[in-house]
């Protein structure tokens, strides 16, 4: 009525792989490996995307509801962008202000802005 629930020692050893099987499998393992270290070491040694703020483009990194977003300006945008930090005093503009700085695009010399 019930049968065998734990396999036994003649069912837990399947059939042996052959020379040739080994070494296919052993040439697949090594492989993924090697690409899992080469994708290892090209994330950590490649240069970001966007790099700091300099040269008129701005890069501000935020909270996100995915964990982090980057917000990246160049040219008229930036300058818009940065006008806008300098007149507002959200969170974002907050920290936008000292990459503004070193976008090249912080406040103009006697220009007030409120803090």
């Amino acid at each position: 009525m019930y049968s065998k629930t734990s396999l036994g020692a003649d069912q837990l050893s399947g059939p042996q792989l052959s020379r040739r099987g080994k070494r296919v499998l052993f040439a697949v393992l090594g492989l993924v490996a090697a690409v899992a270290v080469g994708l290892g070491v090209w994330s950590a040694v490649s240069p970001d995307t966007y790099g700091p703020s300099a040269n008129g483009c701005v890069n501000v990194t935020i909270a996100s509801s995915t964990g982090g977003a980057t917000l990246h300006y160049c040219g008229a945008d930036a300058k818009s962008f940065c006008r806008s930090a300098y007149t507002h005093s959200d969170r974002i503009s907050l920290l936008a202000r000292p990459q503004c700085v070193l976008a090249g695009l912080g406040p103009g010399k006697g220009t007030r802005y409120p803090s």
